[in-house]
């Protein structure tokens, strides 16, 4: 079996976004020497003043000493680009360095990337993340890991330095897990909305409501977390943009799809994200969906 992966190894880390740059944030504090890049030079600056790291630029060669590469990215595409399109990181990295995606990618795209780096000698963990910006800054995501046991025992080190780690199985498992986990995410928050919405229309106050609910068997994260949290005071800002959830939805979608499932709820869900995002905009708010369908509400009379 391969070293494990642990500080002081040189991992890269790609994409400082609002969830990239605190999680690299724990690798560096755990002691990990970290290689960083990202499309923004402002978001490199800024991670930079702040850990000990090696600033990557994109188009150059970069990642040679890293023993594995993370990428954090908006989805696949993006991923597979970053990796293997003309100048692309692959080429720099040296025979054997595990790749560990842990962006919200599609399943089926993982499977074939995971075929296309093994020809060319690298392996792939799948390894995207739930719990969104407060627990990338606390070190408390549930981290999705796909890949064969030994590889993914390799990298849970550096993993458990961002959150709790679940092996959900071979290559691509990760990814299918966190686009149905995202679906019923979705779902739940769909469904308290609009059983909110039908409460408060009828005369009942919204905030004994979810009081109630949160009591009673009705409960979920959305009504114990996002409507207190982000939506009760109309904040509205979790952090996690509603473009991404519908993006997590389609996935979700396309596997149902190929795996053969009977369609009904997932299709309806992403469906109402869609429109939502055609109305509001792919960089609203998740939870922006209760003014999504306030709007319809008023719509109807």
């Amino acid at each position: 079996m391969a070293s494990r992966l642990e500080p002081p190894t040189d991992i890269g880390f790609i994409g400082l976004g609002n969830m990239g740059a605190p999680m690299a944030g724990h690798l560096a504090g755990a002691g990990y020497r970290l290689h960083v890049m990202d499309a923004d030079p402002g978001a490199v600056e800024r991670f930079a003043a702040d850990h000990d790291c090696v600033r990557g630029e994109p188009g150059k060669p970069w990642g040679a000493d890293c023993a594995a590469v993370i990428t954090m990215l908006p989805n696949g595409d993006i991923v597979r680009d970053v990796l293997l399109e003309d100048d692309g990181v692959a080429e720099a990295l040296a025979p054997g360095t595990l790749v560990i995606d842990m962006s919200s990618s599609s399943p089926l795209g993982t499977r074939k990337l995971a075929r296309e780096l093994d020809e060319l000698g690298f392996g792939l963990v799948d390894a995207p993340v739930s719990g969104g910006v407060v627990k990338a800054r606390d070190a408390s995501l549930a981290i999705m890991a796909g890949g064969d046991e030994e590889t993914v025992e390799r990298c849970r080190p550096l993993l458990e330095t961002m959150g709790k780690v679940f092996h959900a199985g071979d290559v691509a498992s990760g990814h299918a897990m966190k686009s149905l986990n995202n679906f019923l995410s979705a779902g739940t928050l769909a469904l308290t909305a609009e059983a909110v919405l039908a409460g408060t229309r009828f005369g009942l106050d919204a905030e004994r409501m979810v009081e109630i609910i949160n009591a009673s068997t009705g409960r979920s994260n959305s009504s114990e977390h996002k409507y207190p949290t982000f939506i009760l005071n109309r904040k509205f800002n979790s952090g996690f943009a509603m473009g991404l959830m519908s993006k997590d939805l389609k996935l979700a979608l396309d596997l149902a799809r190929d795996s053969g499932t009977p369609l009904g709820l997932i299709e309806d869900i992403s469906d109402l994200w869609s429109s939502a995002v055609e109305k509001l905009g792919a960089s609203a708010d998740n939870t922006d969906i209760v003014r999504y369908l306030e709007s319809l509400a008023k719509t109807h009379g």
